[in-house]
């Protein structure tokens, strides 16, 4: 019997190019990693050269500094990275996102909700529009956006960060039927608790207050976790659509119920 070739094995996807957001730091970073691992050529896209600069010269990805909220700087970044392909695309990863704050609806930080609102959907927007007629003329492209469990369900203290997630989700599932017909699928990843350095620490404001969403857990998702399971959802032959993977720690039964061991 002869068995196919693995799909996952180090430079199986040589030649199959992506463009990664958010590669400067946790699931993004590992992202990266993990995909340059199984040949593909990726540019990785961040805001922060400096990071993005220690990642090219680790994995050998083109960095590409931009702020995905600017409509017109993702278009001039979109044209020069397509002239630099030829044209080519065969993967959009949007895994750029994430949460300001913890507040209740009643004490809402309007500028925090709309500044989540614009990198997690306007975002989310602008490089799916930018990078969208190379996926389609690929034949076999592919849409991957990381979304949240926040999607799924609301929380006390989440609402502006579910409302974004929520529209996010909502432009993916309206994404998934309308390039059906153009060959291009449309995956969407939804974690739940993943441990990185900054996504708390950025929402919550300290190190203090960071650390105690994980207290008790001892095994919270991380962030290479979630870039596995981003890498397989690519790399499955592209007739196969994941159309939604949920993860979540073992711990985190729930979005309302994680097991917290006293230490």
């Amino acid at each position: 019997m002869t068995l196919p070739a693995n799909p996952f094995a180090p430079d199986a996807h040589i030649g199959k190019i992506a463009v990664v957001t958010g590669a400067s730091s946790g699931i993004g970073r590992a992202t990266a990693q993990h995909l340059a691992a199984t040949g593909w050529k990726l540019f990785a896209v961040a805001r922060r050269a400096d990071r993005l600069a220690e990642l090219a010269e680790s994995t050998g990805v083109t960095p590409v500094v931009l702020d995905i909220t600017d409509e017109a700087a993702v278009k001039a970044a979109a044209a020069e990275i397509l002239e630099a392909t030829g044209g080519t695309l065969d993967a959009l990863v949007n895994i750029s996102g994430g949460a300001l704050g913890a507040d209740k609806v009643a004490d809402a930080d309007v500028a925090g909700w709309r500044a989540m609102y614009e990198v997690n959907v306007l975002g989310t927007l602008n490089m799916v529009t930018a990078f969208l007629p190379a996926l389609r003329e690929n034949g076999e492209g592919t849409v991957l956006n990381l979304t949240s469990t926040a999607a799924e369900a609301g929380y006390e203290g989440g609402g502006g960060y579910n409302a974004a997630k929520f529209g996010e989700r909502a432009l993916t599932e309206a994404l998934r039927l309308e390039e059906a017909e153009h060959n291009v699928r449309v995956i969407e990843v939804r974690p739940g608790m993943v441990r990185t350095d900054e996504f708390a620490l950025n929402r919550l404001g300290s190190a203090e207050a960071a650390a105690k969403v994980y207290d008790g857990v001892g095994k919270p998702l991380l962030a290479e976790d979630v870039a596995q399971t981003v890498t397989f959802a690519l790399n499955v032959p592209h007739h196969i659509n994941l159309d939604h993977i949920t993860m979540r720690p073992v711990a985190q039964a729930a979005q309302y119920k994680v097991i917290r061991k006293v230490i």
